[in-house]
Protein backbone atom coordinates (compact mmCIF):
# COMPACT_ATOMS: atom_id res chain seq x y z
CA UNK A 1 0.00 0.00 0.00
CA UNK A 2 1.69 3.45 -1.12
CA UNK A 3 2.10 6.37 1.46
CA UNK A 4 -0.69 8.09 -0.31
CA UNK A 5 -3.20 5.34 0.15
CA UNK A 6 -2.39 5.33 4.02
CA UNK A 7 -2.88 8.35 4.99
CA UNK A 8 -6.18 8.49 2.71
CA UNK A 9 -7.03 5.06 5.19
CA UNK A 10 -5.66 6.32 8.42
CA UNK A 11 -8.45 7.51 11.09
CA UNK A 12 -8.27 11.55 11.51
CA UNK A 13 -7.08 11.81 14.77
CA UNK A 14 -6.95 15.94 16.79
CA UNK A 15 -4.88 17.25 19.09
CA UNK A 16 -7.14 15.93 22.20
CA UNK A 17 -5.84 13.02 21.73
CA UNK A 18 -2.16 14.28 23.20
CA UNK A 19 -1.04 14.90 26.66
CA UNK A 20 -0.87 18.67 27.07
CA UNK A 21 2.89 19.61 26.90
CA UNK A 22 3.24 17.38 24.03
CA UNK A 23 -0.03 18.75 22.15
CA UNK A 24 1.13 22.55 23.51
CA UNK A 25 4.81 21.85 22.02
CA UNK A 26 3.72 20.03 18.61
CA UNK A 27 1.71 23.45 17.93
CA UNK A 28 4.17 25.93 19.20
CA UNK A 29 7.22 24.83 17.89
CA UNK A 30 6.52 25.28 14.24
CA UNK A 31 4.29 28.47 15.06
CA UNK A 32 7.67 29.73 16.80
CA UNK A 33 10.01 28.98 14.51
CA UNK A 34 7.73 30.31 12.00
CA UNK A 35 7.46 33.29 13.72
CA UNK A 36 11.12 33.49 13.72
CA UNK A 37 11.52 33.42 9.97
CA UNK A 38 8.59 36.18 9.51
CA UNK A 39 11.09 37.93 12.03
CA UNK A 40 13.92 37.19 9.75
CA UNK A 41 12.17 38.89 6.83
CA UNK A 42 11.02 42.53 8.78
CA UNK A 43 15.50 41.82 10.43
CA UNK A 44 16.81 41.77 6.80
CA UNK A 45 15.15 44.84 5.77
CA UNK A 46 16.49 46.55 8.62
CA UNK A 47 20.10 45.26 8.28
CA UNK A 48 20.00 46.07 4.85
CA UNK A 49 18.60 49.36 5.33
CA UNK A 50 21.27 50.45 7.85
CA UNK A 51 24.02 48.92 6.44
CA UNK A 52 24.39 48.70 2.50
CA UNK A 53 23.27 52.33 2.12
CA UNK A 54 24.82 55.45 2.07
CA UNK A 55 25.48 56.92 5.47
CA UNK A 56 23.40 59.72 4.94
CA UNK A 57 20.39 57.48 3.56
CA UNK A 58 21.00 54.62 6.38
CA UNK A 59 18.85 56.98 9.53
CA UNK A 60 15.75 57.79 6.97
CA UNK A 61 15.42 54.12 5.97
CA UNK A 62 15.87 52.33 9.28
CA UNK A 63 12.90 54.54 10.14
CA UNK A 64 11.26 54.47 7.18
CA UNK A 65 11.51 50.33 7.59
CA UNK A 66 9.88 50.65 11.09
CA UNK A 67 6.72 52.24 9.35
CA UNK A 68 6.51 49.86 7.03
CA UNK A 69 6.95 46.44 9.51
CA UNK A 70 3.91 48.09 11.21
CA UNK A 71 1.79 48.64 7.59
CA UNK A 72 3.21 44.46 7.08
CA UNK A 73 1.07 44.50 10.13
CA UNK A 74 -1.51 46.65 9.11
CA UNK A 75 -2.41 43.82 6.27
CA UNK A 76 -2.38 40.99 8.48
CA UNK A 77 -4.59 42.61 10.71
CA UNK A 78 -7.50 44.06 8.15
CA UNK A 79 -8.28 40.42 7.59
CA UNK A 80 -8.02 39.50 11.33
CA UNK A 81 -11.34 39.06 11.66
CA UNK A 82 -11.93 36.01 9.06
CA UNK A 83 -9.01 34.56 10.16
CA UNK A 84 -10.05 34.75 13.87
CA UNK A 85 -13.35 32.85 12.95
CA UNK A 86 -11.54 30.57 10.84
CA UNK A 87 -9.55 29.14 13.61
CA UNK A 88 -11.83 28.87 16.19
CA UNK A 89 -14.65 27.33 13.86
CA UNK A 90 -12.07 24.91 12.37
CA UNK A 91 -10.99 23.91 15.44
CA UNK A 92 -14.58 23.48 17.46
CA UNK A 93 -15.21 21.56 14.08
CA UNK A 94 -12.06 19.67 14.15
CA UNK A 95 -12.26 18.91 18.00
CA UNK A 96 -16.18 17.14 17.37
CA UNK A 97 -15.14 14.84 14.17
CA UNK A 98 -17.02 17.38 12.06
CA UNK A 99 -14.18 17.30 9.29
CA UNK A 100 -16.01 18.20 6.09
CA UNK A 101 -17.67 21.64 8.49
CA UNK A 102 -13.69 21.84 9.22
CA UNK A 103 -13.16 22.31 5.28
CA UNK A 104 -15.96 24.57 4.35
CA UNK A 105 -15.62 26.77 6.89
CA UNK A 106 -11.68 26.69 5.63
CA UNK A 107 -13.06 27.57 1.76
CA UNK A 108 -15.71 30.40 2.65
CA UNK A 109 -12.60 32.12 4.58
CA UNK A 110 -10.41 32.13 2.00
CA UNK A 111 -13.17 33.30 -0.38
CA UNK A 112 -13.77 36.44 1.89
CA UNK A 113 -9.89 36.74 1.83
CA UNK A 114 -9.91 37.17 -1.71
CA UNK A 115 -12.65 39.60 -1.74
CA UNK A 116 -10.90 41.74 0.64
CA UNK A 117 -7.61 41.77 -0.54
CA UNK A 118 -8.92 43.28 -3.47
CA UNK A 119 -10.69 45.95 -1.94
CA UNK A 120 -7.39 46.84 0.57
CA UNK A 121 -5.42 46.76 -2.68
CA UNK A 122 -7.57 49.54 -4.30
CA UNK A 123 -8.01 51.98 -1.65
CA UNK A 124 -4.53 52.26 -0.18
CA UNK A 125 -3.02 52.41 -3.59
CA UNK A 126 -5.35 55.37 -3.65
CA UNK A 127 -4.38 56.55 -0.30
CA UNK A 128 -1.00 55.60 0.06
CA UNK A 129 0.31 59.45 0.36
CA UNK A 130 -2.30 60.38 3.15
CA UNK A 131 -1.54 57.75 4.79
CA UNK A 132 2.13 58.17 5.19
CA UNK A 133 1.19 62.24 5.44
CA UNK A 134 -0.48 60.79 9.15
CA UNK A 135 2.21 59.15 10.10
CA UNK A 136 4.29 61.95 10.37
CA UNK A 137 7.27 61.15 8.86
CA UNK A 138 9.33 63.62 7.42
CA UNK A 139 12.05 64.42 4.36
CA UNK A 140 13.97 61.63 3.32
CA UNK A 141 11.93 59.21 5.89
CA UNK A 142 8.86 60.08 3.90
CA UNK A 143 10.13 59.48 0.20
CA UNK A 144 11.35 56.35 1.23
CA UNK A 145 8.46 54.96 3.09
CA UNK A 146 6.28 56.37 0.10
CA UNK A 147 8.21 54.67 -2.66
CA UNK A 148 8.26 51.37 -0.41
CA UNK A 149 4.38 51.37 -0.03
CA UNK A 150 4.04 51.54 -3.94
CA UNK A 151 6.12 48.67 -4.12
CA UNK A 152 4.55 46.56 -1.57
CA UNK A 153 1.09 46.87 -2.31
CA UNK A 154 0.34 44.49 -5.58
CA UNK A 155 1.16 41.96 -3.13
CA UNK A 156 -1.41 42.64 -0.37
CA UNK A 157 -3.67 39.93 -1.32
CA UNK A 158 -0.35 37.59 -1.15
CA UNK A 159 -0.08 38.76 3.11
CA UNK A 160 -3.59 37.90 3.12
CA UNK A 161 -3.43 34.68 2.03
CA UNK A 162 -0.93 33.69 4.10
CA UNK A 163 -3.06 35.11 7.07
CA UNK A 164 -5.79 33.15 6.02
CA UNK A 165 -4.86 30.04 5.26
CA UNK A 166 -2.03 29.88 8.32
CA UNK A 167 -5.59 30.96 10.62
CA UNK A 168 -7.19 27.82 8.67
CA UNK A 169 -4.30 25.12 8.91
CA UNK A 170 -3.33 26.51 13.11
CA UNK A 171 -7.27 25.51 13.53
CA UNK A 172 -6.80 21.85 12.38
CA UNK A 173 -3.39 22.26 14.60
CA UNK A 174 -1.35 22.19 11.89
CA UNK A 175 1.76 24.67 12.47
CA UNK A 176 4.31 22.83 10.04
CA UNK A 177 3.03 23.97 6.92
CA UNK A 178 2.92 27.69 7.35
CA UNK A 179 6.79 26.76 8.97
CA UNK A 180 7.74 25.23 5.45
CA UNK A 181 6.29 28.18 3.37
CA UNK A 182 7.96 30.58 5.94
CA UNK A 183 11.46 29.35 5.17
CA UNK A 184 10.75 29.64 1.47
CA UNK A 185 9.86 33.00 2.06
CA UNK A 186 12.13 34.08 4.33
CA UNK A 187 15.13 32.82 1.68
CA UNK A 188 13.29 34.31 -1.29
CA UNK A 189 13.20 38.10 0.32
CA UNK A 190 17.24 37.72 1.94
CA UNK A 191 18.42 36.54 -1.75
CA UNK A 192 16.10 38.60 -3.82
CA UNK A 193 16.40 41.81 -1.82
CA UNK A 194 20.41 42.04 -1.07
CA UNK A 195 20.80 41.16 -4.49
CA UNK A 196 18.43 44.04 -5.84
CA UNK A 197 19.94 46.48 -3.40
CA UNK A 198 23.60 46.01 -3.51
CA UNK A 199 23.81 44.32 -7.01
CA UNK A 200 25.10 41.15 -8.08
CA UNK A 201 26.71 40.00 -10.98
CA UNK A 202 24.25 40.88 -14.09
CA UNK A 203 21.25 42.27 -11.48
CA UNK A 204 21.19 45.94 -11.17
CA UNK A 205 21.88 48.01 -7.79
CA UNK A 206 18.30 49.15 -7.13
CA UNK A 207 19.16 50.34 -3.12
CA UNK A 208 16.21 51.25 -1.42
CA UNK A 209 13.71 49.77 -4.42
CA UNK A 210 15.49 46.26 -4.04
CA UNK A 211 14.25 46.18 -0.35
CA UNK A 212 11.19 46.68 -1.25
CA UNK A 213 10.99 44.22 -4.10
CA UNK A 214 12.20 41.64 -2.38
CA UNK A 215 9.67 41.81 0.53
CA UNK A 216 6.95 41.98 -1.77
CA UNK A 217 8.10 39.18 -4.00
CA UNK A 218 8.60 36.78 -1.21
CA UNK A 219 5.77 37.06 0.16
CA UNK A 220 3.08 36.81 -3.13
CA UNK A 221 5.27 33.52 -3.55
CA UNK A 222 4.02 32.04 0.19
CA UNK A 223 0.55 33.04 -0.27
CA UNK A 224 0.47 31.02 -3.93
CA UNK A 225 2.27 28.55 -2.58
CA UNK A 226 -0.34 28.27 0.88
CA UNK A 227 -3.27 28.22 -1.53
CA UNK A 228 -2.12 25.66 -3.75
CA UNK A 229 -1.39 23.18 -0.63
CA UNK A 230 -4.76 23.40 0.39
CA UNK A 231 -5.98 22.61 -2.59
CA UNK A 232 -3.90 19.55 -2.60
CA UNK A 233 -5.00 19.13 0.96
CA UNK A 234 -3.38 19.48 4.20
CA UNK A 235 -4.20 19.03 7.45
CA UNK A 236 -7.15 17.09 6.37
CA UNK A 237 -8.49 20.18 4.87
CA UNK A 238 -8.75 20.24 1.15
CA UNK A 239 -10.37 22.90 -0.21
CA UNK A 240 -11.97 23.07 -3.86
CA UNK A 241 -12.99 26.31 -6.10
CA UNK A 242 -16.82 25.60 -5.90
CA UNK A 243 -16.83 25.29 -2.10
CA UNK A 244 -15.48 28.77 -2.62
CA UNK A 245 -18.94 30.15 -4.03
CA UNK A 246 -20.20 32.52 -1.02
CA UNK A 247 -22.21 30.75 1.35
CA UNK A 248 -23.48 33.79 3.56
CA UNK A 249 -24.43 31.26 6.88
CA UNK A 250 -20.56 30.14 7.13
CA UNK A 251 -19.76 33.32 6.27
CA UNK A 252 -22.05 35.11 9.26
CA UNK A 253 -20.83 32.51 11.55
CA UNK A 254 -16.94 33.04 10.39
CA UNK A 255 -17.83 36.99 11.11
CA UNK A 256 -19.70 36.52 14.32
CA UNK A 257 -17.21 34.58 15.51
CA UNK A 258 -14.29 36.82 14.38
CA UNK A 259 -15.24 39.77 13.89
CA UNK A 260 -14.70 41.28 17.93
CA UNK A 261 -11.08 39.76 17.88
CA UNK A 262 -10.83 41.49 14.24
CA UNK A 263 -12.02 44.63 16.31
CA UNK A 264 -9.85 43.89 18.72
CA UNK A 265 -6.80 43.69 16.41
CA UNK A 266 -7.79 47.19 14.57
CA UNK A 267 -7.54 48.57 17.59
CA UNK A 268 -4.40 47.51 18.39
CA UNK A 269 -3.38 48.42 14.81
CA UNK A 270 -4.89 52.03 15.30
CA UNK A 271 -3.49 52.36 18.54
CA UNK A 272 0.01 51.24 17.42
CA UNK A 273 -0.17 53.99 14.37
CA UNK A 274 -1.09 56.73 16.39
CA UNK A 275 1.34 55.78 19.16
CA UNK A 276 3.80 55.70 16.55
CA UNK A 277 3.21 58.69 15.21
CA UNK A 278 3.37 60.68 18.50
CA UNK A 279 6.71 59.08 18.21
CA UNK A 280 7.66 60.02 14.43
CA UNK A 281 6.70 63.94 15.39
CA UNK A 282 9.72 63.80 17.82
CA UNK A 283 12.13 63.38 15.02
CA UNK A 284 13.62 60.88 12.65
CA UNK A 285 16.13 60.00 15.08
CA UNK A 286 13.56 58.74 17.74
CA UNK A 287 11.67 57.26 14.91
CA UNK A 288 14.52 55.29 14.05
CA UNK A 289 15.55 54.32 17.39
CA UNK A 290 12.20 53.16 18.07
CA UNK A 291 12.05 50.67 14.74
CA UNK A 292 15.00 49.57 16.05
CA UNK A 293 13.49 48.75 19.53
CA UNK A 294 10.89 46.80 18.20
CA UNK A 295 13.29 44.69 15.88
CA UNK A 296 14.79 43.96 19.13
CA UNK A 297 11.66 42.84 20.99
CA UNK A 298 10.05 41.33 18.37
CA UNK A 299 11.57 37.83 18.78
CA UNK A 300 9.53 38.06 22.64
CA UNK A 301 6.10 39.56 20.42
CA UNK A 302 6.98 36.69 17.83
CA UNK A 303 7.34 33.62 20.48
CA UNK A 304 4.26 34.98 22.54
CA UNK A 305 2.20 35.00 19.65
CA UNK A 306 3.09 31.48 18.82
CA UNK A 307 2.16 30.21 22.43
CA UNK A 308 -0.94 31.71 22.17
CA UNK A 309 -1.90 29.65 18.60
CA UNK A 310 -1.31 26.73 20.72
CA UNK A 311 -3.62 27.88 23.53
CA UNK A 312 -6.35 29.14 21.04
CA UNK A 313 -6.12 26.05 18.81
CA UNK A 314 -5.95 23.37 21.89
CA UNK A 315 -8.75 25.19 23.59
CA UNK A 316 -11.02 25.33 20.43
CA UNK A 317 -10.15 21.32 20.29
CA UNK A 318 -10.83 20.35 23.94
CA UNK A 319 -14.08 22.55 23.86
CA UNK A 320 -15.26 20.86 21.17
CA UNK A 321 -14.26 17.34 22.84
CA UNK A 322 -16.35 18.90 25.55
CA UNK A 323 -13.74 18.88 28.08
CA UNK A 324 -12.98 22.34 29.36
CA UNK A 325 -10.72 20.79 32.09
CA UNK A 326 -7.85 19.70 29.51
CA UNK A 327 -8.12 23.16 27.97
CA UNK A 328 -7.55 24.72 30.84
CA UNK A 329 -4.01 22.49 31.50
CA UNK A 330 -2.94 23.40 27.50
CA UNK A 331 -3.86 26.87 28.04
CA UNK A 332 -1.41 26.90 31.52
CA UNK A 333 0.79 24.56 29.98
CA UNK A 334 1.44 26.90 27.21
CA UNK A 335 1.48 30.05 29.56
CA UNK A 336 4.44 28.66 31.64
CA UNK A 337 6.50 27.76 28.91
CA UNK A 338 5.72 31.25 27.07
CA UNK A 339 6.81 33.24 30.93
CA UNK A 340 9.49 31.54 31.49
CA UNK A 341 11.17 32.18 27.65
CA UNK A 342 10.04 35.80 27.34
CA UNK A 343 11.52 36.11 31.46
CA UNK A 344 14.91 34.59 29.93
CA UNK A 345 14.56 37.06 26.82
CA UNK A 346 14.43 39.73 28.66
CA UNK A 347 17.48 39.46 30.50
CA UNK A 348 19.05 39.05 26.89
CA UNK A 349 17.92 42.61 25.64
CA UNK A 350 19.82 44.00 28.66
CA UNK A 351 23.21 42.21 28.20
CA UNK A 352 23.17 41.92 24.06
CA UNK A 353 20.54 44.71 23.08
CA UNK A 354 23.02 47.68 22.52
CA UNK A 355 25.47 45.29 20.55
CA UNK A 356 22.66 44.40 18.18
CA UNK A 357 21.25 48.18 17.57
CA UNK A 358 24.57 49.17 16.62
CA UNK A 359 24.86 46.19 14.16
CA UNK A 360 21.52 47.43 12.40
CA UNK A 361 23.58 50.70 12.08
CA UNK A 362 26.79 49.55 11.00
CA UNK A 363 28.49 50.88 14.84
CA UNK A 364 28.40 54.15 13.71
CA UNK A 365 30.66 56.49 15.08
CA UNK A 366 30.48 59.40 17.70
CA UNK A 367 28.88 62.05 16.48
CA UNK A 368 27.11 60.82 13.60
CA UNK A 369 23.35 60.57 13.42
CA UNK A 370 23.24 56.81 13.85
CA UNK A 371 25.62 57.07 16.73
CA UNK A 372 22.46 59.40 18.40
CA UNK A 373 20.21 56.53 17.03
CA UNK A 374 21.71 54.10 18.71
CA UNK A 375 22.14 56.14 22.15
CA UNK A 376 18.50 56.43 22.25
CA UNK A 377 17.45 52.84 21.88
CA UNK A 378 20.20 52.54 24.66
CA UNK A 379 18.26 54.25 26.89
CA UNK A 380 15.34 52.14 26.62
CA UNK A 381 16.19 48.76 27.09
CA UNK A 382 15.42 48.06 30.40
CA UNK A 383 11.81 49.12 29.58
CA UNK A 384 11.90 46.37 26.72
CA UNK A 385 13.09 43.90 28.86
CA UNK A 386 10.43 44.71 31.72
CA UNK A 387 7.43 44.53 29.07
CA UNK A 388 7.76 40.87 27.95
CA UNK A 389 6.68 39.21 30.75
CA UNK A 390 3.54 40.74 31.46
CA UNK A 391 2.74 40.34 27.65
CA UNK A 392 3.54 37.13 27.91
CA UNK A 393 0.43 36.61 30.35
CA UNK A 394 -2.34 38.97 28.32
CA UNK A 395 -1.10 37.14 24.67
CA UNK A 396 -1.60 33.66 25.77
CA UNK A 397 -4.76 33.89 27.68
CA UNK A 398 -6.23 36.61 24.82
CA UNK A 399 -5.58 33.58 22.95
CA UNK A 400 -6.95 30.69 24.72
CA UNK A 401 -10.42 33.06 24.84
CA UNK A 402 -10.09 33.24 21.26
CA UNK A 403 -10.00 30.05 21.09
CA UNK A 404 -12.86 28.99 23.20
CA UNK A 405 -14.68 32.14 20.82
CA UNK A 406 -14.66 34.48 23.73
CA UNK A 407 -13.34 37.37 21.86
CA UNK A 408 -15.32 40.46 23.17
CA UNK A 409 -13.70 40.51 26.26
CA UNK A 410 -10.27 40.56 25.06
CA UNK A 411 -11.94 43.17 22.29
CA UNK A 412 -12.83 45.71 25.78
CA UNK A 413 -9.43 45.07 27.57
CA UNK A 414 -7.30 46.14 24.93
CA UNK A 415 -9.75 49.26 24.54
CA UNK A 416 -8.98 50.30 27.72
CA UNK A 417 -5.37 49.30 27.68
CA UNK A 418 -4.53 51.20 24.83
CA UNK A 419 -7.18 54.19 24.20
CA UNK A 420 -7.20 55.08 27.63
CA UNK A 421 -3.84 54.33 29.53
CA UNK A 422 -1.30 53.86 26.86
CA UNK A 423 -1.85 56.64 24.34
CA UNK A 424 -2.95 59.04 27.41
CA UNK A 425 0.27 58.12 29.38
CA UNK A 426 2.72 58.95 25.70
CA UNK A 427 1.41 61.80 25.41
CA UNK A 428 1.57 63.03 28.90
CA UNK A 429 5.44 61.54 29.35
CA UNK A 430 6.66 61.92 26.27
CA UNK A 431 5.74 65.52 24.72
CA UNK A 432 6.83 68.50 27.65
CA UNK A 433 3.36 69.94 26.94
CA UNK A 434 -0.10 68.48 25.81
CA UNK A 435 -2.72 71.61 24.32
CA UNK A 436 -6.12 70.55 24.57
CA UNK A 437 -8.13 71.14 21.24
CA UNK A 438 -10.56 73.61 20.90
CA UNK A 439 -9.79 75.43 24.44
CA UNK A 440 -6.45 76.51 24.32
CA UNK A 441 -5.27 74.64 27.60
CA UNK A 442 -2.07 73.40 27.93
CA UNK A 443 -0.83 70.43 30.10
CA UNK A 444 2.97 69.88 31.38
CA UNK A 445 3.60 66.89 30.08
CA UNK A 446 7.49 65.40 31.07
CA UNK A 447 9.13 65.82 28.25
CA UNK A 448 11.06 62.03 28.19
CA UNK A 449 10.82 61.65 24.52
CA UNK A 450 11.09 58.10 23.16
CA UNK A 451 11.66 57.10 26.95
CA UNK A 452 8.16 58.18 28.23
CA UNK A 453 6.33 56.83 25.08
CA UNK A 454 7.85 53.26 26.35
CA UNK A 455 7.00 54.19 29.72
CA UNK A 456 3.32 54.63 28.81
CA UNK A 457 3.93 50.78 27.07
CA UNK A 458 5.06 49.40 29.71
CA UNK A 459 2.25 50.81 31.97
CA UNK A 460 -0.36 49.64 29.41
CA UNK A 461 1.15 46.01 29.29
CA UNK A 462 0.74 45.93 33.38
CA UNK A 463 -2.98 46.85 33.32
CA UNK A 464 -4.29 44.59 30.38
CA UNK A 465 -2.60 41.15 31.91
CA UNK A 466 -4.21 42.59 35.39
CA UNK A 467 -7.69 42.54 33.65
CA UNK A 468 -6.95 39.48 31.21
CA UNK A 469 -6.13 37.08 34.56
CA UNK A 470 -9.22 38.55 35.80
CA UNK A 471 -11.67 37.38 33.01
CA UNK A 472 -9.87 34.04 32.35
CA UNK A 473 -10.67 33.17 36.35
CA UNK A 474 -14.12 33.51 35.95
CA UNK A 475 -14.49 30.93 33.48
CA UNK A 476 -16.95 32.07 31.27
CA UNK A 477 -15.11 31.21 28.12
CA UNK A 478 -15.54 27.55 28.80
CA UNK A 479 -19.78 27.67 28.28
CA UNK A 480 -19.42 29.91 24.75
CA UNK A 481 -20.96 28.67 21.95
CA UNK A 482 -19.65 29.48 18.67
Amino acid sequence: MSMTQLEETAPRTSMTSKGDLRAVMTIATPALAEQFLEFCVGTTDTYLAGNCLSAENSVPAVAAVGLMAYTCWMIFVICASIGIGATAVVARNIGAGNWQDAELATEQAISLGMILSLITTAVLWFLADDYIAAMQLEGQAYDMALQYLRILIPAIPGFMMIAITTACLHGAGDTVTGLIVMTIVNVLNIAISAALAIGVGPIPKLGWSGIAIGTAVSHAIGGMLLLAILFQGRAHLKVQWRGMWPNFARMRRLLRVGLPGGLNDLIVLTSHLWYLGIINSLGTTQAAAHGLAIRLESPGFLAAWAFAVSASSLTGQHLGAKNPRRATRATLVSLSICFTLLSAYSLTIMLGGDFVANLFLGFPKEGTTAFSTSEAVLKILWIMAACLPFYAVFTVLSGSLRGAGDTTWPLLITFVGFLMVRLPFTYWLAWEGIEIPLTGIVISGFGWGLTGAWMAMLIDNVVRMALILMRYRHGAWSRIEV
